[in-house]
């Protein structure tokens, strides 16, 4: 009885410890996936900025060109 012990014991410590280190592991590799995710969410956040103001540019561009139109029908 006590060698089966013995052996359970000599087993389940290095199994307990794979199983720590995998564990541990996995912790690594959700950090960094979740480190990777909110790199992208900032870059498209950066991206979203910078679209909604070319647009804003853009918008106004027209509305100049709209404005020299009616100037130049309103001159004639």
């Amino acid at each position: 009885m006590t060698g089966l012990v013995a052996v359970i014991m000599v087993f389940s410590i290095p199994l307990a410890g794979i199983i720590s280190a995998h564990l541990q592991t996995q912790a690594k590799l959700k950090h960094k996936m979740i480190e990777t995710e909110l790199e992208l969410e900032k870059l498209k956040h950066d991206n979203f900025v910078i679209e909604t103001q070319k647009m804003r540019l853009e918008l106004e561009q027209l509305k100049l060109e709209d404005a020299k139109k009616n100037e130049h029908l309103l001159l004639k």
